[in-house]
Parts: structure tokens; sequence; C-alpha cells
């Protein structure tokens, strides 16, 4: 007789996509197992700002499914008892031609679905304490994005899926093996009838050959922390300077002013170019402040910070943001799977089993939304 434990559904990762799969599968009334393969998320899930930053994401299917998320997001954390701070973002401008690409934007957007409004320096500033006013031109302010800590987050989220969905954690199980309905992980055997992996940036383990023919890239982001911030100050909306605006794939939309704009930056911020770094701050529950970022492609990841990168994204930093205390606490990098093209892959890589990876940067923006669809799919 069998002495396999068993589960409807199996999930390989307790990242936040793994864990949003969780959810909707146990909601569903299935079974549900989630492997992870250390003793607790240290990946891509808790190396990042904690945004939900729908005003990101490219216009149609991208940017829909991240207000889907941020709906969801809304819901699970309210029903968890968990903080977050819905307190918006705001894209703010120190250059003309910045200020063009704003214009067009807010222009643009809200016909494709995005709200969002231009502001004076007066109107900025009334909204945030935070941002410098010397040569401010304006800033574009959208309500929608909230910030979680996702350190917070990705420690506590189980614990609820455990209690109120009845779904199964196994950490310090690394799977090694699905031939459904056979799983191995770590020295446990289960039977399971479908399974979600959500390995991030894990290639090799699971289905090496299915990503080897993806296109499926890696990106090392280095970022840093302050020590929460004194007597309570508050960052008020999440910030993002001019050079996000040559970043995200939402600002496509500005085909009139965007390629001057980043002639300009390539032309007089080559190094910003050279590590694809652009500047986001956002606030933890304790009150730090998480500044980044920059990006640098390659399977191969350089395991080595680089000290001008960190420079030039305080350079950059101290130029629109003003806070009782900028000093670094920590540093560190994340890595995450990316498409050149796709804002996500799914790769049905065997029968019943389904890869869901490479989000991107975006993996707490689109993880709720992009899962419900993959269960849905999946019929799960």
């Amino acid at each position: 007789m069998s002495t396999n434990r068993k589960a409807d559904v199996a999930i390989v990762g307790a990242g936040i996509l793994g864990l949003a799969h969780a959810y909707f599968a146990a909601k569903r009334g299935r079974k549900v197992v989630v492997f992870e393969r250390t003793p607790k998320a240290q990946g891509a899930s808790v190396r990042n700002f904690g945004m939900i930053w729908p005003i990101g994401q490219r216009a149609g299917v991208a940017h829909q499914m991240a207000m889907r998320s941020r709906q969801i997001w809304n819901e699970i954390l309210d029903a968890a008892g968990l903080p977050y701070r819905p307190t918006g973002s705001m894209h703010v401008v120190y250059h003309q031609d910045e200020a063009d690409v704003a214009h067009e934007f807010v222009e643009r957007a809200p016909a494709l679905g995005y709200t969002c409004t231009w502001l004076s320096p007066a109107e900025v500033l009334q909204k945030s304490q935070s941002v410098n006013p010397k040569g401010l031109l304006g800033g574009i302010w959208s309500p929608t994005e909230l910030t979680v800590d996702p350190r917070q987050i990705l420690a506590k989220l189980p614990a609820y899926l455990a209690e109120k969905f009845g779904v199964q954690f196994r950490f310090g199980a690394a799977v090694r093996s699905i031939q459904l309905p056979r799983i191995e992980a770590g020295s446990e055997v289960w039977d399971a009838t479908q399974a979600v992996v959500c390995g991030g940036d894990d290639f090799e383990t699971l289905f090496s050959e299915s990503f080897a023919s993806s296109g499926i890239d890696r990106c090392k982001l280095q970022m840093m922390r302050t020590a929460p911030q004194k007597a309570g100050w508050e960052l008020g909306p999440a910030l993002a300077a001019g050079l996000t605006l040559r970043f995200y794939p939402a600002f496509e939309i500005c085909t009139q002013t965007l390629p001057k704009y980043k002639k300009r930056v390539a032309r007089e911020l080559a190094d910003y170019d050279r590590f694809a770094i652009h500047t986001l701050v956002s606030q933890t529950a304790d009150g730090a402040l998480t500044l980044g970022d920059s990006h640098e492609y390659g399977l191969a990841v350089d395991i080595f910070n680089k000290t001008e990168i960190d420079e030039l994204v305080m350079k950059n930093v101290r130029e629109f943001l003003i806070a009782p205390d900028l000093s670094i606490a920590e540093r560190w990098y994340g890595v995450y799977a990316k498409h050149p093209d796709k804002a996500w892959v799914a790769i049905d890589a065997a029968s019943g089993v389904r890869v869901v990876t490479a989000v991107g940067g975006s993996g707490m923006t689109l993880s709720f939304g992009l899962a419900e669809q993959m269960i849905r799919e999946m019929q799960i």
C-alpha cells in the first residue's frame, strides 16, 4: 500500500507567485501543498520595494491584470490583517524633457485605463513633504499604487493561508522530480493531480529543457535600505524620478517625447544607461526607506555588488528626495527571471504541470492577477 502523502495541487516555490497560486487553488476547495527549498522565502519576492505598481505596466492586458491584482491584494491584506500603505505614487520631474514625457503620459493614459493627473510643483509639495522643491517642475500623481513590506508579507502570509484555507507548507524541501502523480521533495514523496512551478530564476532544477528554449534571461538588481526614519516621519506617496519614465513599459505610449528624452539620458548620463538605473523610493512597515535600483542582465549573475552603482543611485535619489536620514543600513541584490518581450511566461512542461515565471520586476504587482488566470486556465 502506498505511503505517499496526497494533495490535489502541488505548488513549487513560496515566493509571492507561489503563494498567490496556492491561494486561488485553495479557495476553490483544493487540497494544496507548497514546497519551498529554503527554510523561508529568500528570493526576489523579499528583495524588492514591495510596490504594487499598476502605473508601470504596459497598456492593455498587463495593466488590466495589475489592476485586478491590486484589488485582490487589498482583499487579502484586509482579511489577513497585514499592514500596507495605500499612498499612491508620484513621478517627480526636474528637467523639461522629463516634464514633456509626463505631460504626454497624463494626456494619453486615462483613455487606456490609467488613473493619473499632472500636478504643479505646489500641488506635488502639498501631497508630499519628501520631495525636493528646488528645480521641481511637477509630477504625475496616481492613486492606484500601494506598498507592502515584502519581508513581512512573505513571512506572515503562509500562516494565514494555512489557517484560513488549510494550505500545507513544506519549507526546506527542495523538489527534485515531478512525474505526476509522484513528486519527490526533500525526504518526502507526494502524490498530486496537478502542479504549478513558481521557482523564480531557478532554471536548472526542474524542466531545464523547457527553460533552455524559452528565451528567459536573468536580471540582477542592487538595492539599499535606510534605518527606520525617526519620529514617525512618513514618506507619503511612493516616489519615482524622471529616469523611471524611460524604464517602465507604460510610458511607451509617449511616442512624441520619450525617444528624445532617452537620447538625452544616453548622451549625458551614460552610466545610468549602462547599468539600466532608475530610482524608486518606498517605505517599509517600520518606517525604513527602500532605495534603488539597477539592472544587469545575463544568465551568469555577478555575485559581487558594484559600489559605483550604489553611488549613482544615491546621487539621483538625493536630487529629488528629502528625508531625515539617508544613511544606509542594508545593501543587497536580487535576481529575477525576465523575458525580453513577454510580461510573463507560462509553460506546460508536462501533463498537469505548468511553469509560471519571468514576471520580471513586476512579481508583486502581477502575482495575484496572474495566478487567478493560471488557475482558471488549468481548470484547477
